[in-house]
């Protein structure tokens, strides 16, 4: 079964799910993680079917899954209604549930644990989902339209699935979700109760992984005990803020849950971090630009966010206002923005924090890392360091170990 994952990393969690499910196990086609963060993200999904379609086989289809073909996070009984455009491939289509519905053991037999690793090919890092959904409607997103409302996996259930990952071998987990810092919470509104720092200990003292990553998060839930965690060797000292705007203004017309002055006060606490390895924190940032009624002191607030508050990578999209197919609250916010000056200040944007990405990797030459080496191909290979720096064969002095897929090794940048 080919596959094609579209964004987010719940998709990737969710991919590997179906492909290895009883569902799809004698099935042949290809199988799609779909996306609509923005109008963008759609356009790509229509062109990528439509031209992947008529190359199918007789026997193949097409199996669509995730944001594209959910409402509520059930299937979409109307998508051929919401994208008509397909419909003239309906009966090469075929539109997925959210998840396979066998259950699947969560201890794994170790008895048969020599056969399976036989037949693997190991991934060097599993994305496991530990949280789904979100109640918080910020204006700019689709997503809680498309995913339902939030829930959480037990901690128990999450350990047990890192616990079979590293019965396979495996060395690095990516903890991910739609809001993952409301774990544990009744809804993603009650951010002044995240738990997630619990869960972080748990996994810590019951299982022996020794790569935790966290993915993009929401600023607002993180705390003093969150942040305090972060010290430990086995977490990545790296940060995904969904911070969107470094405006006021603009986050109170998204609906975010805090301010320009809660973010910039995070943003020092989370540089402070002092780490047991001695790695220096890194952190990344989503940003929308130009959101409707923008001005250019709200935007240069953004700004300021990125070139003084050490944002080593920028994620940075113009407002989508969701004109094709489905909408979004921000669609009829009067006082839209001109799509010439959303490229303008968005090749700002992504300047400056090349700029600052680039500063951030040469005050880091000549310190000393463990990697993990992702891939090794003709001699070639790829890894990053524990801040989420790429390492290449042009970049890197191996202090100690053996350049293989899945081994750690000591390196140093250059």
């Amino acid at each position: 079964m080919k596959y094609k994952v579209f964004w987010c990393k719940v998709n990737k969690y969710y991919t590997d799910e179906w492909l290895n499910s009883e569902y799809l196990e004698n099935k042949s086609g290809i199988f799609i993680a779909s996306c609509v963060v923005t109008d963008n993200a759609k356009k790509k999904w229509i062109k990528f079917v439509k031209h992947e379609i008529p190359l199918l086989k007789e026997h193949e289809k097409m199996y669509i899954s995730w944001c594209w073909a959910f409402e509520q996070w059930k299937e979409n009984i109307a998508f051929f209604d919401v994208y008509p455009d397909l419909e003239i491939y309906k009966d090469k289509i075929e539109v997925l549930w959210e998840k396979p519905q066998e259950q699947k053991n969560t201890k794994l037999d170790t008895s048969k644990l020599n056969s399976i690793k036989n037949k693997l090919t190991l991934t060097t890092k599993k994305f496991l989902l530990i949280q789904w959904g979100c109640d918080s409607f910020c204006t700019f997103c689709l997503t809680v339209i498309k995913r339902g409302r939030h829930f959480y996996r037990s901690q128990e259930d999450i350990v047990d699935e890192i616990i079979e990952f590293e019965m396979l071998g495996g060395k690095e987990v990516v903890l991910t979700g739609v809001n993952l810092w409301a774990w544990w919470q009744e809804n993603t509104t009650q951010y002044s109760q995240s738990k997630l720092w619990d869960l972080l200990e748990y996994i810590l003292e019951k299982t022996e992984i020794p790569r935790i990553r966290i993915s993009s998060l929401g600023p607002e839930f993180v705390d003093e005990k969150v942040l305090k965690i972060f010290e430990n060797k086995r977490i990545y000292p790296h940060f995904h803020y969904s911070i969107q705007s470094g405006s006021s203004e603009v986050l109170h017309a998204m609906r975010r849950h805090y301010n320009g002055d809660y973010m910039r006060d995070l943003l020092k606490k989370t540089l402070n971090i002092k780490r047991e390895d001695g790695v220096k924190v890194s952190i990344w940032a989503d940003l929308i630009v130009w959101f409707p009624s923008e001005t250019e002191a709200n935007f240069l607030e953004t700004l300021d966010l990125v070139k003084n508050y050490s944002i080593t990578k920028v994620h940075a999209f113009p407002f989508s206002n969701h004109t094709l197919w489905e909408h979004v609250p921000a669609s009829f916010f009067p006082n839209q923005i001109d799509e010439k000056i959303k490229k303008q200040r968005l090749d700002t944007l992504m300047k400056a924090g090349e700029e600052v990405r680039n500063a951030f990797i040469d005050s880091q030459k000549w310190h000393i890392f463990e990697v993990l080496i992702e891939s090794v191909k003709d001699g070639l290979f790829k890894w990053w360091t524990q801040n989420y720096i790429e390492c290449t064969n042009n970049n890197f002095e191996i202090i100690s170990g053996e350049v293989k897929k899945n081994e750690i090794i000591r390196w140093k940048l250059k």
